[in-house]
C-alpha cells in the first residue's frame, strides 16, 4: 500500500509545497465563501498556494489552475452529554492531527468537544487518503501535511509583510528634563514655528517647538527644521504629531539618529496638556468607553432597544456581521451598503463572474471579497432560523436565545485596510471616515465596470464673493456626502441646558456629584440652515483687486444624488486633545425636500472675478532681481549625482536656495518635463511685452496662449485640446499643475439644455449651469471626462441611519436600522431583529434614497 501511495504521488510531487516562513496558511474560511472546518462539506487547503475553498468552489480552483492535491479538513462539535462529569473535558484530538483555529461558533468551549479529521484528496478523482499517514506517505508530503495542519491560521496570527529592525528605548527617555514654558499644544492647526509647513511635523518633548522633518527621514518632504532646532538646543527627543495614539507615538532620536521607544511618552506629552491615557479605556466587554467621563446608560439602552423584547429575524438580507473586536463601524457601514441594490448588483448580481476572473489570490482582490460578503448577507446561508429540536432544547434548559451566528469579515477587513494606519489597527474607528474610504477603493476598483458608488456622488456649487468689490466666482466640486453643523443655540430646550450647566458648574466648585447630563434637542431645519449659512474665506486673495481681501463662500447642490448620505458633525476635539461627542438629538425627519437648495449659477447683475491666478511669491533673497543668486555649491553637488546642471540650477532656484535636499525633491517631482534640462528663464529675463491694468507682473492672464509644446503633452495623454489650454492658462502654463488642474476640473460639454436656457448668462467656468434641470439624468457615459453623477428631484426618504454610543469616535460601539420591506431593523454586529422604537434622532450617519418624481 506504501508503495501504491507513493506512485500515485509521483506526478503530484512538484506542486506540493511545504510552508515557509511568512506564508499564510488559509486553513479557518473559504476565500470565496464563509465555508470553514465547522461547515458540513468542510474545507480544502491547496497544498501549493494554501489558499482555502469550500466544497462548491474548489472545483474552480482545480480547473483554473490544475492543482490537484488538497488537504481535506472537518471538524465535528457535539455538545457535552448532559450530567458530564464536572470541569472542563479537554477537547478531543485525532492523534498528533489537529487544527489550531479560532471556534467559529459563539460558544462556550467549556460546554462542547470537537474532533478533527484530516485527509488528502487528489482532484479529480477525488481519491482521500486519510491523515496522519507517515508511514505510507512519501517524506516530503509528510512534512508538508504535518506544516500545513500545525501552521496558524491566517487569520490568528499575522506574520509581518516585512522584516523591521527592533526599535531600542532611547536613552534619554527616563532623565529627559522638559522646560515649565507654559507651552500648551492644541488638537489641531499645527504649522512649522520656523517656515509655516503643515506636514511631518514633530513635536521637541524638551520646550514643546512645532517643527517641520527632514526631507526623505519618513518618505513626506521638510525643510530640516526640527533637526536645526537640536543642533542649537541639544534637546533630543521629538514626537510626530500625527502619529500619537492611545497605544504610542514615533518618536525620534537626534542624538541617537534613530527611532526609539519612550517608555514615559505618557507624562512627557501631558506636559504639553496631550492626555494620550484618557483617549481610550477598554472594558470588559470589547467595547470602548472613554475614562474621563461618565457612561451615558440610557444612551447606550435607546440605541440598542435594550429594554425591548425584540424579535429575531432570518433570511436574505437579515445576516449579521461578527464584531471582531471593535470592527462594528466596518459592519456597519457594509450593512447599509449592500441594503442599495446597485451595490447588489455590481458585487451579487456579477458573483459567478467575478469568481471566475478572479486572480489566482483571490483573497487579495476587492472585488471577490465584496462579492464574497454581499453573497454571505444576501443569500441566507448563513441566518437560518434554528430547527424546531433545538429550540425545544433551549426552553428545556431555560436558556431561549433565538441568535444567529452571522458572517466573518475577517478577510475583507484584512484587505481593505492594508496599510491604512486606522483602520488596519485593532481599536474603534470612526465610520462615517469608513463609509468614505470604502467608497473610494470602490472607485478604484471600478475601471471600466459598473461604479456602485455613482449613486452617492453628487456636485456642489461653492460661490465666492468679494466682500470688496461684491464681484463673484462660481466654481463645482464633486462630492458624496453633506456634513451637517449642529448649531447648540437653536436647540428647543436652551433654558433646561443653561440651567444644567449653572448646576454642574455650582456641583463642580463645591466638589459635589454633577448632575444628570440634559441633551440638546436641535431642530433638523436649524442644521440645514447653518449648512447653507455663507462661511468666510481665509486667505482669501480677490483677483479683482489682485489682493488678500474678505471673502465669503456659499454651497448650493448642482445635481442632487440618488442616494444622499447626511452626517451630522456631533464630534469635537477637546483641549485635552480627546475627541468628544456633542450630547445632542437631532429631529430627523423621514422625508426631505432639498430642491430650494438647488444651485442658480451665475445671476443677473453679478459680475464676475477675473480669471486670474495668485502672484507666484518668490524668495525674499531672489524677488526682483534680473540674474537671480543661486547656491552654486547645491548646484553642483546635484550635479555631481549625474542631473544636467541647467536642471540642478532650476532646482536650487525653485527651492529658494534651501539646500540640495529641497532641491533634489523639485527634481524627482519635474524631471519628466520635456524643459526640464532647458536653461533657467525667468519672467524678468524674458520680454514682458505690453502689459494692461488687467494682467499685473505675476499674475497670468488666461487670455494668453501656452506653449504649444505643453499643449501636445497634454492633448497626447488623451486629454481635449480647449481643455488643455484652459488647464495650462489656470497653472500659468505648469505641466504638473495642469495635470491636477484638470483631474479636478473635468470638462463639462455643452448639452442642448444649457444652450437653451435663458435665466442664465454664458460662463467659463467648467462646471457652471451644467445640472440646472432637477428632472435631468446625467448617465456615466454622458461626457467621459466629467464627474458621473445621477441628477434628479430633491426629494428624499430615510432608509437606514448608523448611530455611535459612546463618549467619542476612538470609543463606543455602532449599531445600524435599515428600513426593509416596510418596516424597520436593528443590525447590532451578529444581532438582527425587527426594531420596535428606531432612535432616529440619536443618529450619527443617515442614508436617504430619492423618491421618484411621480
Amino acid at each position: 500500500m506504501a508503495a501504491d501511495l507513493g506512485e500515485l504521488l509521483v506526478p503530484y510531487m512538484p506542486t506540493i509545497r511545504v510552508p515557509r516562513t511568512g506564508d499564510r496558511v488559509f486553513k479557518s474560511e473559504c476565500a470565496f465563501s464563509f465555508d470553514s472546518p465547522e461547515s458540513e462539506g468542510g474545507l480544502y487547503v491547496c497544498m501549493n498556494t494554501f489558499l482555502g475553498f469550500g466544497r462548491e468552489h474548489v472545483e474552480r480552483h482545480y480547473r483554473k489552475t490544475g492543482q490537484s492535491v488538497y488537504m481535506h479538513l472537518k471538524r465535528h462539535v457535539k455538545e457535552k452529554a448532559t450530567g458530564a462529569a464536572g470541569g472542563a473535558i479537554p477537547r478531543r484530538r485525532n492523534g498528533k492531527v489537529f487544527l489550531d483555529l479560532e471556534l467559529n461558533r459563539d460558544f462556550n468551549g467549556e460546554d462542547y468537544e470537537y474532533e478533527d479529521e484530516a485527509k488528502l484528496v487528489i482532484f479529480p478523482d477525488h481519491f482521500e487518503i486519510p491523515l496522519p499517514n507517515i508511514e505510507e506517505l512519501p517524506a516530503l508530503v509528510t512534512i508538508a501535511c504535518d506544516a500545513v495542519l500545525n501552521a496558524p491560521s491566517a487569520y490568528k496570527k499575522q506574520e509581518p509583510e516585512s522584516w523591521e529592525e527592533e526599535i531600542q528605548v532611547s536613552r534619554h527617555a527616563r532623565s529627559l528634563r522638559q522646560l515649565d514654558n507654559g507651552v500648551r499644544i492644541p488638537p489641531s492647526g499645527w504649522k512649522c514655528q520656523k517656515c509655516e509647513l503643515r506636514e511631518n511635523l514633530w513635536l521637541n518633548l524638551t520646550d514643546g517647538a512645532v517643527l517641520c522633518g527632514k526631507w526623505f527621514f519618513d518618505g513626506s518632504g521638510g525643510n530640516g527644521h526640527a533637526l536645526e532646532h537640536y543642533r542649537e538646543t541639544n534637546h533630543p527627543l521629538a514626537v510626530k504629531l500625527d502619529t500619537i495614539t492611545p497605544d504610542g507615538a514615533d518618536v525620534y532620536s537626534f542624538e541617537e539618529e534613530e527611532a526609539v521607544l519612550d517608555p514615559h511618552i505618557s507624562e512627557h506629552l501631558s506636559h504639553f496638556g496631550i492626555d494620550m491615557l484618557q483617549m481610550q479605556k477598554r472594558t470588559e466587554n470589547g467595547h470602548h468607553t472613554d475614562n474621563n467621563s461618565r457612561p451615558r446608560v440610557s444612551e447606550w439602552e435607546v440605541i440598542q432597544e435594550s429594554g425591548m423584547k425584540l424579535k429575531a429575524v432570518f433570511g436574505s438580507g437579515y445576516t449579521g456581521i461578527k464584531n471582531l473586536g471593535n470592527s462594528c463601524y466596518l459592519g456597519t457601514v457594509l450593512q447599509v451598503l449592500f441594503s442599495i441594490p446597485d451595490f447588489q448588483r455590481m458585487y451579487v448580481g456579477n458573483l459567478q463572474r467575478i469568481y471566475d476572473y478572479s486572480p489566482l489570490d483571490p483573497t487579495q482582490d476587492f472585488a471577490t471579497q465584496m462579492a464574497k460578503l454581499g453573497h454571505g448577507l444576501l443569500s441566507g446561508q448563513y441566518a437560518k432560523p434554528p430547527m424546531k429540536s433545538e429550540l425545544i432544547e433551549q426552553v428545556m434548559k431555560e436558556e431561549y436565545k433565538q441568535q444567529q451566528k452571522g458572517v466573518s469579515p475577517r478577510m475583507l477587513k484584512s484587505l481593505v485596510s492594508r496599510g491604512h494606519p486606522e483602520f488596519s489597527s485593532n481599536r474603534q474607528q470612526d465610520a462615517h471616515e469608513f463609509l468614505l474610504h470604502i467608497i473610494n477603493l470602490v472607485e478604484r476598483n471600478s475601471a471600466g465596470s459598473e461604479n456602485p458608488s455613482d449613486v452617492f456622488r453628487f456636485l456642489v456649487e461653492e460661490r465666492v464673493q468679494c466682500c470688496q468689490t461684491r464681484r463673484v466666482r462660481y466654481t463645482q466640486r464633486v462630492d458624496y456626502c453633506i456634513q451637517l453643523p449642529a448649531p447648540i443655540e437653536a436647540a428647543t430646550n436652551r433654558e433646561e441646558l443653561l440651567a444644567y450647566e449653572a448646576k454642574r458648574k455650582e456641583a463642580e466648585e463645591n466638589m459635589r456629584a454633577p448632575p444628570e447630563p440634559v441633551r440638546a434637542r436641535i431642530p433638523f431645519t436649524a442644521c440645514l440652515q447653518a449648512f447653507t449659512e455663507p462661511e468666510n474665506v481665509p486667505d482669501f486673495w480677490s483677483s479683482a483687486l489682485q489682493a488678500k481681501s474678505a471673502g465669503v463662500k456659499t454651497s448650493r447642490f448642482a445635481s442632487f444624488p440618488e442616494y444622499l448620505i447626511v452626517q451630522v458633525k456631533k464630534f469635537t476635539f477637546g483641549v485635552d486633545w480627546v475627541p468628544k461627542k456633542l450630547d445632542l438629538a437631532i429631529e430627523v425627519p423621514d422625508f426631505l425636500d432639498l430642491n430650494r437648495l438647488r444651485a442658480t449659477g451665475l445671476q443677473a447683475g453679478e459680475e464676475e472675478l477675473p480669471d486670474l491666478m495668485p502672484p507666484i511669491v518668490l524668495p525674499e533673497d531672489t524677488r526682483g532681481t534680473t540674474s537671480p543668486e543661486i547656491d552654486e555649491a547645491a548646484v553642483m553637488q546635484l550635479a555631481e549625482m549625474g542631473f544636467p546642471l541647467e536642471a540642478c540650477r532650476k532646482a536650487v532656484y525653485y527651492t529658494g536656495n534651501m539646500g540640495p535636499e529641497m532641491a533634489f525633491n523639485w527634481i524627482i517631482a519635474h524631471m519628466e518635463e520635456p524643459d526640464f534640462a532647458e536653461p533657467l528663464l525667468l519672467p524678468s529675463m524674458m520680454d514682458p511685452g505690453p502689459s494692461t491694468s488687467d494682467s499685473p507682473v505675476g499674475a497670468a492672464p488666461l487670455g494668453s496662449s501656452p506653449p504649444e509644446e505643453s499643449i501636445a503633452i497634454l492633448t497626447s495623454m488623451g486629454f481635449p485640446r480647449n481643455h488643455s489650454i484652459q488647464a495650462l492658462k489656470a497653472t500659468n502654463n505648469n505641466l504638473e499643475r495642469a495635470l491636477d488642474w484638470i483631474f479636478t476640473h473635468p470638462e463639462e460639454e455643452e448639452s442642448d439644455a444649457v444652450s437653451d436656457m435663458a435665466d442664465t448668462e454664458p460662463n467659463d467656468n467648467a462646471f457652471s449651469n451644467a445640472n440646472s434641470h432637477s428632472d435631468s439624468t446625467l448617465s456615466p457615459d454622458r461626457d467621459t471626462t466629467g464627474p458621473r453623477v445621477k441628477d434628479g428631484p430633491g426629494r428624499y426618504e430615510l432608509f437606514a441611519f448608523i448611530s455611535h454610543m459612546g463618549a467619542s469616535t476612538m470609543s463606543g460601539h455602532y449599531v445600524c436600522h435599515i428600513k426593509k420591506e416596510g418596516r424597520w431593523v436593528i443590525y447590532n454586529d451578529h444581532k438582527v431583529c425587527l426594531s420596535e422604537r428606531p432612535p432616529k434622532d440619536l443618529g450619527y450617519v443617515y442614508f436617504y434614497h430619492r423618491l421618484s418624481s411621480s
